[in-house]
């Protein structure tokens, strides 16, 4: 589907107050940021200028991400590297075990770079991150933000079969902007991921999310809401795009948050059972909250 180009004159260089994130004076952010060297392991909090990561870390959580630090991709919002994949590292799922043990988390966000390069798109990896996990406590939940695979059915069953609780593949945008924001990706591709997740194991939570200020008009907003409600997705997140570096593409509107609030509304009328709205909200932000625990614990005693 073709797209119109967003002009870079239209960026919006000054950041509304809402945006600013106040950095807080923690040690448990230092200590974190230790513990995660020291087990050579990547985040996607750093890989991609998340603006939550000094909260995230300062409360002893971290969202890990799996396969190394170089895409096959290049998206246009994206600040992760692109550039020809390293080996896999045999022993990194254990590694992320051991974060897991260390930190103590009850509830566990691992996501990765799209490895085009491998034969089955890492899914072998994530399955054995996920089992090396609930090796330590089957009760630790563990959330998986995927790439797409190309939607390929045992690629996405093999990463089910590992026990993750929650299945994560973001949408990222509306369906007419994809192709100028997503490398390689398709908007129908990521529904059928979605809805293959579901015919496979109907258990899983399934989640997807949307970086809103790219162009998107708020028509398209609600017709992707319904998109997914379409495949199953029980759990939606809406955030505010942020440009990472002058190479990206340029934020074309800052959303207020009374009308990321109002999106939320909307998406709950539409049949969500959890929304997280919010200008700093991103996939993993407060994945642990008790509103989506309390919903895995619905999920797990039907």
């Amino acid at each position: 589907m073709a797209c119109s180009k967003i002009d870079p004159s239209l960026h919006q260089e000054r950041k509304p107050d809402w945006i600013k994130v106040r950095l807080p004076n923690n040690p448990t952010f230092f200590s974190t940021r230790d513990l995660i060297n020291d087990l050579r392991l990547v985040t996607v909090c750093e890989e991609a200028h998340c603006p939550n990561r000094w909260e995230c870390w300062s409360g002893g959580t971290a969202t890990f991400m799996i396969a190394g630090e170089r895409c096959t991709r290049a998206c246009g919002f994206c600040a992760v590297q692109t550039a020809k994949p390293l080996p896999l590292e045999p022993d990194e799922p254990q590694r992320v075990a051991e974060a897991v043990r260390r930190l103590r988390l009850s509830h566990v966000v691992i996501t990765a770079v799209a490895r085009d390069d491998l034969k089955d798109g890492g899914s072998e990896h994530f399955a054995k991150t996920v089992r090396a996990i609930k090796t330590l406590d089957e009760k630790i939940i563990v959330e998986i933000l995927t790439p797409d695979f190309h939607a390929r059915r045992d690629d996405i069953a093999r990463v089910l079969e590992s026990g993750p609780d929650v299945f994560n593949h973001n949408v990222e945008t509306v369906e007419r902007l994809t192709p100028l924001v997503r490398s390689r990706a398709k908007y129908r591709t990521s529904l059928e991921v979605l809805r293959l997740s579901r015919e496979i194991q109907p258990g899983v939570i399934t989640k997807s999310g949307l970086m809103l200020g790219l162009g998107e008009r708020e028509e398209e907003i609600f017709q992707t809401m319904d998109d997914l409600r379409s495949v199953g997705c029980a759990v939606l997140t809406l955030g505010q795009y942020l440009r990472p570096t002058p190479k990206h593409l340029p934020v074309i509107e800052y959303i207020s948050p009374e009308r990321f609030k109002l999106y939320e509304e909307i998406a709950r009328t539409k049949g969500f059972e959890h929304v997280f709205s919010g200008p700093l909200v991103r996939s993993s932000y407060h994945a642990a909250e008790n509103p989506m625990t309390s919903l895995l614990r619905r999920v797990s005693a039907a």
